[in-house]
């Protein structure tokens, strides 16, 4: 008997895991890799060689040492570019080009891109220096929000309404970001949504929304609820602008995923990747439509056939919740209000007695997937979920 094929998948966090199942499910052996042995996703995996997946070199160094056969990326946008960096230095298939893919993982380079190709995005300007965005900011109208233009998650984000602010936010921006560069860009009011999608041969195949709800952190998701209350005017334009930015940068088969503002009735892209989203969007997906997200996504990656893709809406009202907390203090439970227990139809949870919370702006607990009986309830009930479950502290 052969050996079977392996995958390295560049990362093992507990969103990945999803992604490993589906691996293993075609026959691979699938090594994860990343810099903390402590994350959920290696105990999932085959085999497991810590290498730095922000590290394009040493991810390349890895898949060529184990000599695998295909390439994953993990939920992270580091790991997407790598990635593609690797998988172009190796012949390996299922990836865009390491120009394509920062063209779309930097915030900047995308801002330039779709103005240049007039794809709707916020007035924006990338910047080097705090002078630069000083200058940048003389062209745009406040209120501005500054980001670092390779972090995800709300990371050095924030939001200035006057220079003063734009001082601070600059320095916030310029502290975190690795690639020393930021957006400046004009700050949009509106609902806020996800749209992932799968594209074959240039084309929108399949594809999923969400509704985006905040707790503390105003930039980082906690919650995904699905439908997502947008037109069908607004979902045509962003599959046909998915295979417009298709069709320009020749992208491969694979995963799109869109995090938009509906703004004045009209989708504007805020972020764009071609990696799975984090905390366990795909599993989202799955619940909410039956569709095999995580293996689509694996097929793509290794350069398999995914077969007739189709489009199949969600057959029920759906939410994913990151459990998370007000208040700092020492973690002695767990309380679930019976108005939600019962409809709890999964649940990934790694909080244990004793940890302590600090950062309640992101940290989780873990994460809970519910099914409601309408749209109604599933609204109501999302959006009181941080009250409805919530840790129990030590005195």
């Amino acid at each position: 008997m052969s050996a079977p094929k392996k995958m390295l998948l560049a990362g093992g966090s507990h969103a990945d895991i999803p992604m490993i199942k589906a691996a293993q499910a075609l026959g691979y052996h699938v090594i994860t890799s990343g810099n903390r042995a402590q994350d959920l996703g290696h105990a999932y995996a085959d085999e497991t060689h810590l290498a730095d997946f922000s590290d394009p070199e040493a991810i390349r160094a890895l898949a060529q040492r184990l000599g695998v056969d295909a390439l994953c990326a993990s939920c992270n946008d580091f790991s997407a570019l790598s990635c593609a960096w690797a998988a172009g230095q190796l012949g390996l298939p299922g990836h865009d080009s390491y120009d394509v893919a920062c063209t779309l993982h930097h915030k900047d380079l995308y801002r330039a891109f779709a103005l240049a190709n007039d794809i709707a995005t916020p007035r924006a300007h990338g910047c080097t220096s705090v002078d630069e965005a000083r200058e940048a900011a003389a062209d745009l109208r406040f209120p501005l929000i500054v980001k670092p233009v390779d972090l995800t998650g709300g990371k050095g984000i924030s939001v200035a309404r006057d220079m003063a602010e734009l001082e601070a936010s600059l320095q916030k921006a310029f502290a975190i970001t690795r690639a020393g560069r930021i957006v400046v860009e004009e700050f949009l009011e509106g609902t806020r949504h996800g749209f992932t999608s799968f594209l074959k041969d240039g084309k929108v195949v399949f594809h999923f929304q969400d509704n985006e709800h905040y707790f503390l952190n105003p930039y980082m998701v906690s919650a995904a609820s699905t439908p997502a209350r947008v037109s069908a005017s607004a979902t045509h334009s962003l599959i046909a602008t998915t295979e417009r930015i298709a069709g320009l940068l020749s992208l491969v088969d694979g995963i799109v995923h869109i995090q938009y503002i509906l703004h004045a009735g009209k989708p504007v892209i805020i972020e764009i990747c071609r990696r799975p989203p984090g905390d366990l969007y795909v599993r989202l997906v799955q619940h909410a439509t039956g569709v095999d997200y995580p293996g689509l996504i694996v097929r793509a990656a290794c350069g398999i056939d995914t077969g007739d893709v189709r489009q199949v809406e969600p057959t029920g009202y759906f939410t994913r919740h990151c459990i998370m907390s007000r208040h700092p203090g020492r973690v002695a439970g767990l309380t679930i209000d019976p108005a939600v227990a019962g409809k709890i139809i999964d649940r990934m949870l790694w909080w244990s007695a004793g940890e302590v919370i600090e950062d309640v702006l992101t940290y989780k607990m873990g994460i809970l997937f519910f099914r409601f009986d309408s749209g109604a309830e599933m609204r109501d009930l999302t959006e009181r979920m941080q009250d409805l479950v919530r840790p129990e502290f030590a005195p």
